[in-house]
């Protein structure tokens, strides 16, 4: 998401139309691919996922930028034979040393000064901001260009997936027999997504994430980029490898505590946090996961054992519709975009980009934690 945010940044501030794709997984043909045994939608709609001047939507009364537009309406009207077709490398390589977003952002709007009306990336080229910034601070070289463009400033979830907060908000949120009756007359929107006061809201990776955080112990990783704002209380330091490509046993502790903790280590943290000035008030938790059920109602079972919680759900405890279920991940944003205080994975990228959006509503800095 923040690639295709910082891309639509990028040509709003050439005063060029963004063009946009589906979401898609692979382009074979098939309406469905194979993830891990479970059948996926080979394309999901932006329009499913996002809105605002990203996704085709409008600008701000007087701003004169171009809208974006969808690739169909580009081929129509920017033929093959009208495109200047570059490598992304042309500009800016995401292997140079000290290169920051912003610099790479500026690097491109003075390029396209000098480009025809239709340019196309060549698609077997290097992304334009690349992983290598998105993993690094380098990210942050971009942030107040980024943070006052309408590109965030307009920015809202799909319809979609604020009906599904909103017939969900019940399961993590404060209920009264007048909300309810209110429910029954109209359908509350969950725009603009004020902070619900009393939510603690958990990123918790499962699965096969365990060997991506060693692999990030192995290569001395970072937190992704826009964990690592200067402000934030949380700050990770990798501790000392053991030569190139490998980690100390200590150093993979250090890795899973904060990338792969356990249940003990969870409930620990979130009584730390809990004990805070920002933590104070705290009274339901909701714990974004892709841990199976089991292992889930014991984490529920051990959060709740430390009292003092009035409800404590999961993302597996959402009730959604078809649609919704291939959009979910994007539901758990939205929780924890509203949530009091977000304990996130400084890994994951999923965590930064709820964190990206809090810090562009400046959010206290201290209610954005890390495991």
């Amino acid at each position: 998401m923040q690639e295709h945010l910082l891309n639509a940044h990028l040509a709003y501030m050439s005063n060029r139309a963004m063009v946009f794709d589906n979401y898609t997984w692979n382009r074979n043909g098939s309406d469905y691919s194979d993830f891990n045994g479970h059948l996926i939608p080979s394309r999901i709609p932006l329009a499913a996922l996002i809105r605002g001047p990203a996704a085709g939507g409008p600008f701000p009364p007087g701003d004169p930028a171009p809208r974006a537009v969808v690739k169909e309406y580009f081929d129509q009207v920017c033929p093959p034979s009208e495109r200047h077709v570059m490598m992304s490398d042309e500009v800016t390589s995401a292997w140079e040393e000290g290169i920051h977003a912003g610099m790479v952002l500026d690097a491109w709007v003075e390029k396209l000064k000098h480009l025809p009306r239709c340019v196309e990336i060549n698609e077997a080229s290097a992304q334009i901001f690349s992983i290598w910034v998105f993993g690094s601070k380098r990210a942050l070289g971009i942030w107040q260009s980024l943070k006052n463009s309408p590109i965030l400033t307009e920015f809202r979830w799909s319809q979609l997936i604020e009906d599904a907060f909103t017939a969900n908000r019940h399961l993590f949120s404060p209920t009264s027999w007048l909300s309810w009756l209110s429910s029954l007359v109209y359908t509350p929107s969950a725009y603009p997504y004020d902070v619900i006061p009393g939510l603690l809201v958990l990123h918790v990776r499962r699965g096969d994430f365990e060997g991506h955080c060693l692999h990030f112990a192995r290569w001395s990783s970072q937190w992704n980029g826009f964990n690592q704002f200067p402000e934030l209380p949380d700050q990770f330091v990798p501790p000392p490898s053991a030569g190139w490509g490998e980690a100390t046993e200590e150093g993979k502790k250090i890795y899973l505590r904060h990338c792969f903790p356990d249940i003990e280590q969870m409930v620990e943290r979130v009584q730390e946090i809990r004990n805070t000035p920002a933590g104070q008030g705290l009274k339901y938790i909701y714990i974004m996961t892709n841990g199976k059920k089991p292992w889930v109602q014991a984490l529920k079972d051990a959060l709740g054992k430390t009292g003092g919680w009035q409800k404590i759900v999961s993302s597996r405890d959402l009730t959604l519709n078809w649609e919704q279920q291939y959009v979910a991940q994007s539901v758990d944003m939205l929780i924890g975009e509203r949530a009091q205080v977000l304990i996130g994975n400084g890994f994951s990228s999923l965590t930064s980009n709820i964190v990206m959006m809090r810090m562009a509503r400046d959010l206290p800095p201290d209610t954005n934690r890390f495991w």
